[in-house]
């Protein structure tokens, strides 16, 4: 008598990427305008009623020169480009990986409670320069600002940049913002950005130095930098 054989297991499918599941809102922000007047950045300041931000961090330091290939400024780099540091649990970015940083629209997924939120953002310029500081030494600086789109809650503009003095090798990551809260139709969610918008930002931030901290460490004793979020590799049920 034959012994059976037992039929190979099914394979999972696998889950295609979440940019690509959010392609349409991807493609919908991609032609949203930003939401704030960019002739008047001037005048963003406290005393017209704008939030001014900022914050920073200390990383690993380097030996004093121009940034190392395998050293903490160029972990931080790579860690900015594939936007890995915010806190997941609040906020994952979505774009596409092979666009240029420069031309860069992201989907933002927000989430609070039991809530899940879509916002618009672009890339508004990157910033790679040599700076001279006040003491006589230079600086090299990296990073990049986004703007929030048409339909966010806030209006905006947030920079993150990571900065080595080149005389003493110091390595600091920096987060300045600037922003208001925006036209929000739905009364309650009004209600709900009114009562805890400024708490999520400084959560936002201040956990998105202590993930930069981490990762660059990590990075150092791995020797890569982290790949690009899962969320933004692959997607997940029921979130699309």
């Amino acid at each position: 008598m034959p012994i059976p054989t037992s039929s190979p297991l099914p394979v999972a499918a696998t889950a295609p990427p979440l940019w690509e599941v959010q392609k349409a809102r991807l493609e919908a922000f991609g032609k949203a305008k930003v939401n704030f007047d960019l002739e008047r950045v001037s005048e963003y300041t406290a005393e017209t009623g704008w939030r001014i931000d900022d914050y920073d961090t200390e990383l690993p330091a380097e030996a004093p020169g121009p940034p190392a290939e395998n050293g903490p400024w160029r972990a931080a780099q790579q860690i900015l480009r594939a936007y890995t540091f915010p806190p997941s649990d609040l906020i994952t970015g979505i774009f596409v990986p092979d666009a240029p940083l420069e031309e860069r629209t992201m989907v933002l997924r927000a989430q609070f409670l039991f809530f899940t939120f879509w916002f618009g953002v672009r890339i508004g310029g990157v910033t790679d320069e040599t700076r001279r500081l006040p003491d006589g030494t230079q600086e090299q600086v990296w990073g990049y600002n986004y703007r929030t789109l048409e339909g966010h809650f806030e209006r905006g503009q947030i920079e993150f940049t990571v900065h080595k003095n080149l005389g003493t090798g110091r390595v600091t990551f920096h987060i300045h913002a600037f922003s208001q809260v925006g036209r929000i139709r739905n009364p309650f969610y009004w209600l709900g950005f009114k009562l805890f918008g400024r708490i999520l930002q400084r959560r936002f931030a201040h956990q998105s130095l202590e993930r930069m901290r981490a990762q660059v460490e990590a990075a150092l004793r791995t020797g890569t930098p982290p790949p690009p979020a899962a969320a933004n590799l692959r997607a997940e049920a029921g979130l699309s």
